[in-house]
């Protein structure tokens, strides 16, 4: 993958405007508030894999995340080589208090909500939307929003007044943001395609197959689907789930709703390949 932001770098790292981590540091400061913050190794991998602008990344121990790299994604090794530039542990920390253990962390340019848009609202679409209807966890949007780009869906819409880019909801997705198209959006907005509201009350949804341009809508974690969205509804539909159990996390039904869609694709299909599942450091 090959640098696009017009930013030099050296055998130490990148250097944005000549003046080694000072210059660094003084980039952050310039960028921080109009960017997106990548924390940790993790999110900055996945960001880079799909495309990311990363004009700036920071860590207190460059040999150590290059050698993470190495370990686990050797595909993005010598991008992030080229942009890391190491600073003292405290100047990382007082530009990022709550660092990731990896202690890496960069900034992005967020993608155009005009291209955003573009991609949700396609009319020939070969994967869901995923509609969050005003949820109130930022870090189960975060893990939808990693689900939903495991499984290639076209994107993901929150209604409501959370913000889907907020730092907390992209340290939840892992950077996966930059794989699907995520947005903000008024119910009366959503992309087009028959909308499928997961609702208790629902037709059981192992009785239907999910078309490719379904927009899959869930309601909020306390108070379920909004009256808007029921509106707006073309089918409820509802998970199968044991009596007396009264509801599933919300990123785990989005999981169980894109695993049923899936499932009536053919093997190989739409970028999804059969792969081991992995956890913990090597997510």
């Amino acid at each position: 993958m090959n640098r696009t932001d017009g930013y030099g770098a050296g055998p130490e790292g990148a250097d944005p405007d000549g003046a080694g981590p000072d210059g660094a540091v003084r980039a952050w400061r310039g960028l921080a508030d109009t960017s997106v913050l990548l924390d940790g190794f993790h999110a900055i991998k996945h960001a880079l894999r799909f495309g990311a602008r990363v004009p700036v990344a920071l860590t207190s121990d460059r040999s150590a995340v290059l050698a993470l790299a190495d370990e686990l994604a050797p595909d993005v090794k010598d991008t992030l080589g080229e942009l890391l530039t190491e600073v003292p542990g405290d100047r990382l920390r007082a530009l990022v208090p709550r660092l990731h253990p990896t202690a890496v962390a960069a900034l992005a340019v967020r993608p155009s909500r005009a291209a955003n848009l573009e991609a949700l609202r396609r009319t020939s679409r070969s994967a869901p939307v995923v509609v969050l209807d005003d949820p109130r966890n930022l870090g189960n949007a975060g893990a939808v929003i990693r689900l939903a780009a495991g499984f290639g869906a076209t994107g993901v819409v929150t209604t409501g007044t959370l913000d889907p880019w907020h730092p907390t909801v992209v340290r939840g997705g892992a950077g996966l943001h930059f794989a699907t198209a995520v947005e903000r959006m008024d119910v009366t907005e959503l992309p087009p395609g028959p909308v499928f509201a997961l609702d208790a009350e629902g037709e059981d949804i192992r009785g239907l197959k999910l078309p490719d341009d379904a927009v899959l809508a869930f309601g909020s974690e306390r108070s379920g689907l909004s009256a808007a969205l029921r509106e707006r509804a073309d089918h409820l539909v509802s998970l199968p789930m044991r009596p007396q159990v009264s509801s599933y996390n919300l990123a785990t039904s989005v999981g169980m709703a894109l695993f049923h869609w899936s499932a009536g694709q053919a093997p190989g299909t739409g970028g999804l390949t059969r792969r081991a599942s992995r956890v913990g450091r090597n997510a």
